[in-house]
């Protein structure tokens, strides 16, 4: 079982940065692949970026592509998504993702990962 906490969102306005944190309570997390998505009201579950165990193989969404950094520090259990230049279409709620059978192979699918942690609300004001 992973359990996932999410961390750093907020309020933020437009051309501002955060970093959310995603801590993992796993002995599997340096083998699993870690996903970030966000979910604006109304609107499905959206890949944002993830990475792979090694952090050899990273993918983003178009959307976020050179705006936004993930990252991971298996010592601590932990992943991040630099967030920068922000505008205000980027306001979700933004969901830490792992699967430890990805490896070599990410998948932009929400079904394609295991567990899930309960969101950070981010918000972005014009």
């Amino acid at each position: 079982q992973v359990q996932l906490v999410e961390s750093g969102g907020g309020l933020v306005q437009t051309g501002g940065s955060l970093t959310l944190s995603c801590a993992a309570s796993s002995r599997t997390f340096g083998t699993s692949a870690m996903a970030w998505f966000r979910q604006a009201p109304g609107k499905e579950r959206e890949f944002v970026a993830a990475i792979n165990w090694s952090g050899g193989v990273i993918l983003y969404a178009d959307s976020v592509k050179g705006r936004f950094t993930i990252s991971r520090d298996n010592a601590k259990n932990t992943v991040y998504l630099q967030m920068n230049s922000l505008n205000p279409v980027d306001t979700a709620t933004y969901y830490c993702a792992a699967d430890p059978s990805q490896s070599w192979v990410l998948f932009r699918a929400a079904a394609r990962w295991g567990f899930w942690g309960q969101g950070t609300q981010v918000t972005v004001s014009s």
